[in-house]
C-alpha cells in the first residue's frame, strides 16, 4: 500500500489512481494549488479509506488493478456517503460517463486534461455541494413531500424516502421551482454541473428513479413531463 500524505490545506482530498506516472502529476498539482491529499494506488486501498474520515472529495479512476472504480461508486454511496466523486478515467466515450453518473459519481473528467480544468470542477462540485447541503434553508414542501437541505432528508406521509446525492439535488432543484418547467439542458447543468451529449438521457434516468421513490401508488403523483420542455413538480397548494 502506498500512501502520500502531503500537507495542511482548506481541502481534504482523496485520489484513487494507480498510474504512478499519473498520480503524481495529480498529486503535485494539488498540492500547489493549495489542497492535501492522500493518494490510494488500490481498490482495496481505497475502500478502506473512504470510510475513514469525512473527505471534502474523492478523486476516482475507474480502471483498477483489483476493485473496478464502478464497484467503489457503489460501495460509497450503499455506505450512505455523500462525499462528491469527481471521476477522472481515460474511458471518454459519453456511455461511459453515463454509467458512472448512473452509479453515484456526481462529475467526470476524461483522460488527458488540462490541470486548470481539473481545478475548476473541484471548486465547482464544492461549491455546489456546499450550496446544496451545508445551509439552514427552510425546509422546501410540495403537497405531503418534505425536503430538509440541511439534513439531506426527505418525507412523504412521515415516512423516509432514502434518496442518492444525485437523486437529492434533481429534486431539491424541482422543489426549489414548484410549479416551473425546467428544460433538461438546466437540469443537467445544475445537478451535475457539466454539460454532456445532448443525446444523453441521464436526466430521464434520474426523473425515473425519483418517480418510483416519490410518486408511489397510493399517493398523488407530482412530478410531470411536458413534452418537449422538459420536467416540472406540480403542486394544487
Amino acid at each position: 500500500m502506498y500512501l502520500y500524505i502531503l500537507n495542511t490545506t482548506y481541502m481534504e482530498l482523496l485520489l484513487v489512481e494507480d498510474n504512478r506516472r499519473i498520480s503524481e502529476f495529480i498529486v503535485k498539482g494539488l498540492e500547489e494549488s493549495g489542497f492535501s491529499v492522500v493518494l490510494a494506488e488500490t481498490g482495496v486501498d481505497a475502500r478502506s479509506l473512504i470510510t475513514q474520515k469525512n473527505w471534502d472529495l474523492i478523486l476516482l479512476d475507474i480502471m483498477l488493478p483489483d476493485i473496478d472504480g464502478i464497484e467503489l461508486l457503489q460501495y460509497t454511496r450503499y455506505k450512505k456517503i455523500h462525499t462528491p466523486i469527481l471521476v477522472v478515467s481515460a474511458l471518454g466515450e459519453p456511455d461511459d460517463k453515463v454509467k458512472a453518473l448512473d452509479y453515484g459519481a456526481d462529475d467526470y473528467l476524461a483522460k488527458p486534461f488540462h490541470f486548470s480544468e481539473l481545478i475548476a470542477r473541484i471548486n465547482a462540485l464544492t461549491r455546489r455541494v456546499k450550496m446544496n447541503y451545508n445551509t439552514t434553508d427552510n425546509v422546501l414542501t410540495c403537497a405531503d413531500l418534505f425536503l430538509y437541505p440541511d439534513k439531506h432528508l426527505v418525507e412523504r406521509n412521515g415516512k423516509e424516502i432514502k434518496l442518492t446525492l444525485q437523486e437529492f439535488m434533481l429534486l431539491k432543484l424541482l422543489m426549489e421551482n414548484k410549479n416551473k418547467v425546467l428544460p433538461r439542458s438546466q437540469i443537467l447543468d445544475t445537478v451535475w454541473g457539466i454539460n454532456y451529449n445532448s443525446n444523453t438521457n441521464v436526466v430521464d434516468v434520474y426523473i425515473s428513479y425519483l418517480r418510483n421513490k416519490i410518486d408511489t401508488e397510493n399517493s398523488e403523483k407530482l412530478i410531470e413531463t411536458v413534452k418537449g420542455r422538459g420536467y416540472l413538480i406540480r403542486t394544487k397548494e
